[in-house]
C-alpha cells in the first residue's frame, strides 16, 4: 500500500470469522491503552470506534508514519508496524487470557485513503465511524457507548487519545455535525468492509 504524508486513512480489521475480538469492558481498555503505546507516536489520531468484532480508527499519517523500518526480511513502514504489534499483541493477550488459540483478526488490515476525491466522502465516513454503534444497534443514544471517541469530541468525556481539534479540521465537522450523528444520522454513505 502506498501512504502519502498528511493525509487522512480509516484504517479497520474484524474478529476472524466476525468472531468477537472484545469480551468485557477491560478488553476494549486494554486496545486502547496499546493504540496510545503502539500507534499515537506514529501518526495523528482523530476518531476511533471499537464494536463487539471490529474495530475503526482514524489517522492522518505524519512524516514518521512514512519511515522505513525492517522487521526480519521485511520492508514495513513504521504505521504499519504499529498496526501490526497492536494486533499481534493484543491476540496473544487475548489468547492467554481466554485460553484460546490461533488467530484472532482477519489477517489483512485495510487502509483506505480518505481523500479519494468525492469532496463528500471525508465527512461521510467520520460519521460513519461515529455512528456505527447506533447502526448496529447496539446502542439507542452514542452517549451510551463509550468505546468511540465521540463522547470526547461532543465534550462529555476528556479523553486524550485523540487529536479532536485536528478532526474538526480535517473534517470540518461542525457542532451540528456532531449532534446529527448522536442522532442517528441517516444520509451516511454506507461504507462496504
Amino acid at each position: 500500500m502506498q501512504f502519502y504524508n498528511k493525509s487522512i486513512y480509516h484504517v479497520y480489521n474484524q474478529g476472524n470469522n466476525r468472531q468477537r475480538i472484545f469480551f468485557e469492558r477491560n478488553d476494549y481498555l486494554r486496545f486502547l491503552q496499546k493504540i496510545n503505546v503502539l500507534v499515537k507516536p506514529n501518526c495523528d489520531l482523530l476518531a476511533y470506534c471499537l464494536m463487539p468484532n471490529h474495530f475503526h480508527i482514524l489517522i492522518q499519517t505524519t512524516d514518521r508514519s512514512l519511515e522505513n523500518i525492517k522487521v526480519g526480511n521485511i520492508d514495513l513502514t513504521k504505521i504499519t508496524n504499529s498496526f501490526r504489534l497492536l494486533l499481534s499483541e493484543f491476540a496473544k493477550e487475548v489468547n492467554i487470557k481466554y485460553n484460546r488459540s490461533g488467530s484472532l483478526f482477519r489477517q489483512k488490515t485495510k487502509f483506505s485513503l480518505v481523500d479519494n476525491g468525492n469532496p463528500k466522502y471525508p465527512k461521510n465516513v467520520i460519521k460513519y465511524v461515529l455512528a456505527n454503534p447506533l447502526e448496529s444497534k447496539l446502542v439507542s443514544n452514542l452517549d451510551d457507548w463509550e468505546y468511540s471517541s465521540f463522547l470526547d469530541m461532543v465534550g462529555k468525556r476528556n479523553g486524550k487519545l485523540c487529536d479532536f481539534d485536528l478532526c474538526k479540521e480535517v473534517f470540518q465537522l461542525t457542532l451540528e455535525d456532531l449532534k446529527d450523528i448522536g442522532n442517528g444520522y441517516d444520509d451516511i454513505l454506507y461504507l462496504k468492509e
